[in-house]
């Protein structure tokens, strides 16, 4: 039979049966043929799971027909042959120290080693031994020393893929091979259209491992490319696009809304793993999607006692630190305080520290479980496991503890002692815009006239900084800023920049809206100066009126 039409009739069988059934019929058989048997053989008999019946395959006699052709005559076979056998008998799961396995592989290093390999046969070859558990670094590397010889230009984008996997596998340290990886980098760049998901994927997967941050052009039409490939990436596919969006600092508009198409309708199919990196990734680039956020949500309502910690961590933790409520959020929480119930002592102690810390922030009171995480026990734990109580951790701590003294009154449970809590607490996000601080002391002092009635950046007793304080007497004056006596009303300006909100919006990060809610309950008069009410201020009057109005709205004059 013409090989062409063999293999046509190949791949419209569907059982290993039919196919040994119509091995048996033939009389002669080319390696070719029984290469594409194999292989067919390996694409009806195994899943995810593995080879699902492997008695009835492996013991079969023409199967073990094909396997004494390859392991006694593998010197004879053409390369196709070789390599097709070898990804089959891989993909079934057959013991690669067999002396069948053994054969093939030493005959593909002996034509390796010879320089009988195509461009073709190099990358089948290669795929094959990165499907081995521990594939041999050294036949590796002899690969990729003979494709760098060749024209990258011509190559299809499987093979580029192929040798971009490679190099994650054999490169360790240093420039090795980057003179390779530019060209490679630079040619990919033109081939982007024509990349399937996995293959995109892939790609920025390696791109990640072998640290390209040189390789810009090249990440920037990858994570464009695929916005289109959302609806079709795999779980695992997903997860390194979200990765590599992360480790290059890429945030691309087009693929945030893609997601905000696909999670809402996919939330329920997709693996939690895969959605805690969604919401690592809205959390880390400060997205607050509310679409995603609310099917999150949903999605942690109804299947949350399958996740493991970590995931539960990644689903809650992003409401917290973007200070969002979803419209679920009594049965979210409820869910939550549930699972804490059954499940405390399952959680690594920095991860339930983060999970509690997120939930103040949305003024979600854990007050249940205080007891054991101001516990000695509970602190030994934590130090003793990394980052142990490092400033940001010690931040936590002590805003947990701020928390249950204003907001939770009624909770009479053990206290933190003062050695584990901070002077002044570590923000991640919320730093100062030094700009438009300055900008509105500028406008301060052309409203009070002078520097002395103003203080900035002022450290409290309270553990945190204000970013600008007034103060006034019981008639409304304004005092001098270094003057303790006699102060009716404290007045605590927060000069809020982009970076104190979530990215495109008016709402501010959690940790920024607990301290306002704070220093309130401390007794400030708190007012919010956003960086969104002040752009369009050209000039120093301009602002000078609008914090009149802002800070003194019932006031006409200032007596000073």
């Amino acid at each position: 039979m013409d090989e062409q039409l063999f293999l046509k009739k190949l791949n419209s069988l569907c059982t290993s049966k039919e196919i040994f059934d119509f091995l048996s019929s033939l009389e002669v058989m080319s390696d070719t043929v029984a290469s594409g048997a194999l292989q067919r053989i390996s694409e009806v008999e195994v899943d995810d799971s593995g080879l699902k019946n492997p008695e009835e395959v492996l013991e079969n006699e023409v199967f073990r027909a094909l396997c004494f052709q390859f392991e006694y005559e593998s010197s004879k076979v053409s390369n196709t042959g070789l390599l097709n056998a070898l990804q089959a008998l891989i993909k079934l799961r057959i013991d690669p120290h067999s002396t069948l396995m053994a054969s093939l592989l030493s005959e593909g290093e002996e034509r390796l080693g010879k320089g009988q390999l195509t461009v073709k046969n190099l990358c089948a070859l290669g795929e094959s031994l990165l499907e081995l558990e521990s594939p041999s670094c050294a036949m590796l590397e002899q690969i990729v020393s003979h494709m760098q010889e060749e024209d990258i230009e011509n190559w299809s984008p499987r093979e580029m893929v192929v040798v971009y996997r490679m190099l994650q596998v054999i490169v360790r340290e240093g420039e090795q091979y980057q003179d390779l990886l530019n060209r490679l980098n630079s040619v990919t760049l033109n081939m982007v259209s024509q990349l399937s998901p996995k293959f995109t994927s892939i790609i920025l997967n390696s791109l990640v491992v072998l640290h390209q941050t040189r390789a810009v052009p090249l990440v920037t039409a990858l994570c464009k490319h695929s916005v289109k490939h959302i609806p079709y990436f795999t779980g695992d596919e997903l997860v390194n696009v979200l990765e590599a969006l992360l480790y290059f600092g890429h945030r691309e508009e087009l693929f945030t809304e893609a997601l905000e198409t696909h999670v809402p309708k996919s939330i329920f199919s997709m693996h939690p793993q895969t959605v805690s990196k969604v919401m690592q990734y809205c959390c880390r680039k400060m997205i607050l999607s509310k679409p995603i956020f609310d099917a999150v949500a949903e999605g942690f309502i109804s299947d949350a006692d399958r996740f493991t910690t970590d995931q539960i961590a990644g689903y809650i933790i992003p409401f917290g630190t973007l200070n969002y409520l979803p419209p679920s959020a009594s049965s979210l929480f409820r869910k939550l305080e549930t699972i804490l119930h059954t499940r405390f002592s399952h959680f690594q102690p920095h991860t339930l520290l983060n999970l509690l810390h997120s939930c103040v922030l949305i003024q979600r009171y854990p007050v249940n479980f205080l007891p054991k995480i101001f516990s000695p026990y509970f602190l030994q734990q934590l130090q003793a496991q990394p980052p142990g109580l490092d400033g940001i951790v010690t931040s936590q701590l002590t805003q947990l503890f701020l928390t249950v003294t204003l907001e939770c009154p009624f909770y009479e449970g053990p206290k933190l002692l003062p050695k584990y809590q901070v002077k002044t607490f570590c923000t991640s996000h919320s730093s100062l815009d030094v700009h438009l601080l300055k900008r509105v002391k500028t406008g301060l002092l052309y409203l009070l006239k002078k520097r002395i009635y103003f203080a900035s950046e002022v450290s409290t007793p309270y553990f945190y900084t204000v970013d600008i304080e007034i103060k006034l007497d019981e008639e409304g004056f304004v005092l001098p800023a270094a003057q303790c006596e006699e102060v009716h009303r404290r007045i605590a300006l927060c000069v809020d920049g982009r970076n104190r909100f979530c990215v495109n919006s008016h709402n501010l990060l959690g940790e920024e809206a607990i301290k306002q809610r704070h220093l309130q309950l401390l007794g400030y008069e708190v007012v919010q100066i956003p960086f969104f009410e002040t752009e369009s201020l050209q000039n120093c009057r301009k602002m000078s009126e609008y914090l009149h109005q802002k800070i003194f709205p019932h006031t006409y004059g200032l007596g000073c």
